[in-house]
């Protein structure tokens, strides 16, 4: 019985931890983005495309899949290495 509730447990907290290394690594890639990829706007001032900013958005709603998949093309495109990823 101790078994089963420590596995359940676990097993609970597995996609938390993966969840978080993703929200961060997301996160990271945003910050990157908004610090490199930004171009001229109407106003004189700096930032990151239409779809870079709807992918940081993505990143800050929890959809970190589609996310983190725009944000590595459009830095690999702009020859960046990608940061390690937890």
């Amino acid at each position: 019985m101790k078994r089963r509730f420590l596995v359940a447990v676990v097993c609970s907290l597995l996609p938390t931890a993966v969840h978080a290394d993703d929200a961060s690594y997301c996160a990271e890639l945003g910050a990157l983005a908004r610090r490199y990829l930004g171009s001229a706007g109407a106003m004189g001032g700096m930032g990151p495309d239409p779809d870079t900013q709807q992918a940081i958005q993505d990143c800050n709603s929890g959809n970190t899949a589609r996310g983190i998949a725009v944000l590595e093309r459009k830095l690999r495109a702009s020859g960046f290495t990608l940061p390690k990823r937890s």
